[in-house]
């Protein structure tokens, strides 16, 4: 709720006029809460992990700046969704990122099997820097939506479609074979977009290793994207917040309740336990 919102609710049920310093100065009561929350250990093995960032309006001496908060949502090794952190930055960059994934590695993180991101320049190898076991897998959908910023309306859909034969292949080889018959059709009209596919293959392809139930789970970064949708829910009717604390208390309020919504083991996890166990034999916390 906005402070109008809290402002016209405590006013209609109990005939209060509440400013909007003294609502600040009550929510800020949870600030301590938040950077114990932020900075509390974390577990030594994670199986997989998303990162991506969302963007905020701030007023900042006056001007309003877009600026980014970094958050990474986790799968623990007994199968529950956990955001382990919410940083805030200027905006995305892999510079940045790098510092983040410092800090979770101080804050106890040993080993993380797969890690889902988007295509930001330099991110998968700040990844590959500081943990340098972990298998990064680029996202396939995001990788598909740049593709589409190149082609024409009228080419398009057939495009799209040639596309999609690649990431539902059975295997490596397969989507080898149905990206080069794309490239037959379409490579010299859009030579930019099959550029992209082969400089990004190995870590567009990563999943292709994997068991199907651990596929699905990892060749998007649908999760976070869906947790990232529940955050605007709340913050969508906000036109710029006056501060950074303003922004990190509604999202930890909305992670909070997240949570609560994620109780339990994600779906299929028996299943994907045992692949993760067979594959990273290793490596597996039993």
């Amino acid at each position: 709720m906005s402070y109008s919102d809290i402002q016209q609710h405590l006013s209609e049920m109990y005939g209060l006029e509440v400013s909007d310093g003294t609502i600040s100065a009550i929510t800020d009561r949870i600030i301590p809460q938040i950077k114990e929350w932020q900075n509390r250990p974390l577990e030594s093995i994670y199986p997989v992990i998303w990162l991506d960032a969302m963007h905020f309006k701030v007023r900042d001496n006056g001007v309003v700046k877009t600026k980014a908060i970094y958050s990474i949502l986790a799968v623990n090794c007994d199968g529950e969704k956990e955001v382990i952190g919410i940083y805030f930055g200027d905006h995305e960059s892999s510079t940045f990122w790098r510092q983040v994934l410092h800090e979770l590695k101080m804050r106890g993180i040993e080993d993380i099997y797969i890690a889902c991101i988007d295509n930001l320049k330099g991110f998968a190898q700040a990844i590959e820097d500081i943990f340098p076991l972990t298998d990064v897998q680029l996202c396939l959908v995001h990788q598909m939506r740049n593709s589409m910023k190149y082609i024409s309306d009228k080419d398009i859909k057939p495009m799209v479609r040639d596309l999609k034969k690649v990431y539902k292949s059975l295997n490596a080889d397969m989507a080898l074979y149905h990206l080069q018959e794309a490239e037959k059709v379409w490579g010299a009209k859009y030579a930019i977009v099959f550029k992209s596919w082969h400089h990004n293959w190995d870590r567009l392809t990563n999943f292709f290793k994997y068991p199907p139930a651990l596929r699905r789970l990892i060749y998007t970064t649908n999760p976070i994207e869906s947790y990232h949708r529940m955050i605007r829910k709340v913050t969508k009717t906000k036109g710029a917040y006056t501060s950074e604390d303003a922004i990190v208390k509604q999202i930890y309020l909305a992670t909070m309740n997240a949570q609560t919504k994620w109780n339990g083991t994600i779906f299929a996890w028996t299943s994907i336990r045992i692949d993760l166990s067979d594959y990273f034999k290793t490596r597996f916390n039993n």
